[in-house]
């Protein structure tokens, strides 16, 4: 049976036409599944005995299931590890903000980047996620919320997995967002990171989407960068910064550079200022982020002051710049986790 949960209103259509079904079925089918997310034909009221019984046959509307739950201890982020429809698991995570929702959404089952301090690419990839996966996700966060007479505001690309390798189905994914008989969400609410696929971010300037680009920088010079990234090989920091500022160029969408600070490694005066004369005059923001440690990595957070001190020589530089508030560490909220969790050791619901 196909599953139809991803469909838009015009593949709906198509897929019924051949059954015969009148075109405003898919209108009243695709409102049920988005709007009042309900995924069973059975409950779709206004829909005749035959012909739930009739799709029940043909189609199925299937989303991801609930391992684990894990929630922080002020309430504010809860990580899920969710089961698809063929078993693999990945994380999804809901931080709640005074500015609305967000949910972060994996692109990938792991990834393949290699970077030195994540938790996502010690077991490699498994797969790239479908549109449909991916939208899944969302929506099993919605349907959290709506417990709470909340909805999901904001989404951001920054679970596991790298989402330029992965492109096709994460534009089409962004599109099943902003689709206004599905999620309706603006463009300007989502945020896509990237580790740096330099011709990739060209191809999303020119696609008329105008996301929020985060790029994962970490380093000011290719010497530290190639240590932590292995990208940076293949497209280096010059290629990069380039590639940002076109984006930002042409969408006039401020980029943020991600930028995890690591004791005694990038957190100095001296990568501080490397890092100030790379953004000059573009259309920029940095995202200081103190290391989240993984047990797995030798990587350390530097002190609450050293934090501080960089910001600042940042700031002396009229450079824009925040250290980003720290949720979920309690919960293990980094991305791959709780997937690394899982599979070391098989836990179950």
């Amino acid at each position: 049976m196909t599953n139809i949960f991803g469909y838009n209103i015009d593949e709906l259509n198509a897929i019924f036409k051949e059954l015969n079904i009148p075109s405003y079925r898919s209108k009243q089918i695709s409102d049920w599944i988005y709007k009042k997310e309900k995924f069973s034909f059975y409950e779709m009221t206004n829909l005749s005995k035959n012909l739930q019984e009739n799709l029940a046959e043909k189609f199925k509307i299937i989303t991801p299931i609930l391992l684990k739950r894990l929630n922080s201890k002020d309430n504010l982020t809860s990580k899920f590890l969710l089961e698809l429809e063929d078993k693999i698991a990945v994380e999804t995570v809901l931080m709640r903000k005074n500015y609305g929702n967000s949910v972060c959404v994996s692109t990938q089952a792991g990834c393949a980047m290699g970077c030195a301090f994540c938790a996502s690419t010690l077991n490699g990839v498994t797969r790239n996620l479908t549109a449909k996966e991916m939208l899944g996700e969302v929506y099993f966060i919605n349907n959290e919320l709506k417990k709470e007479n909340k909805n999901v505001t904001n989404i951001v690309l920054m679970g596991s997995g790298e989402p330029l390798m992965n492109y096709d189905e994460v534009i089409r994914f962004l599109r099943l967002c902003h689709d206004e008989n599905i999620l309706g969400l603006s463009y300007r609410n989502i945020t896509l990171s990237t580790s740096g696929i330099v011709p990739n971010i060209y191809r999303l300037a020119e696609e008329n989407l105008p996301v929020t680009l985060s790029i994962s920088l970490h380093a000011p010079n290719d010497k530290i960068r190639d240590r932590l990234m292995p990208i940076n090989k293949k497209y280096p920091i010059k290629e990069l910064i380039k590639a940002g500022k076109f984006y930002g160029d042409k969408t006039k969408r401020r980029v943020t550079y991600e930028y995890i600070l690591i004791d005694n490694l990038n957190d100095g005066k001296k990568e501080a200022k490397e890092l100030a004369s790379l953004l000059k005059n573009q259309l920029s923001h940095i995202n200081i982020i103190p290391i989240n440690s993984v047990e797995e990595r030798e990587f350390f957070r530097p002190s609450k002051e050293k934090v501080q001190k960089f910001l600042e020589y940042l700031t002396e530089e009229n450079i824009s710049a925040t250290v980003r508030k720290e949720m979920g560490a309690d919960v293990n909220a980094a991305c791959g986790q709780l997937r690394n969790r899982y599979l070391r050791k098989g836990e179950k619901k």
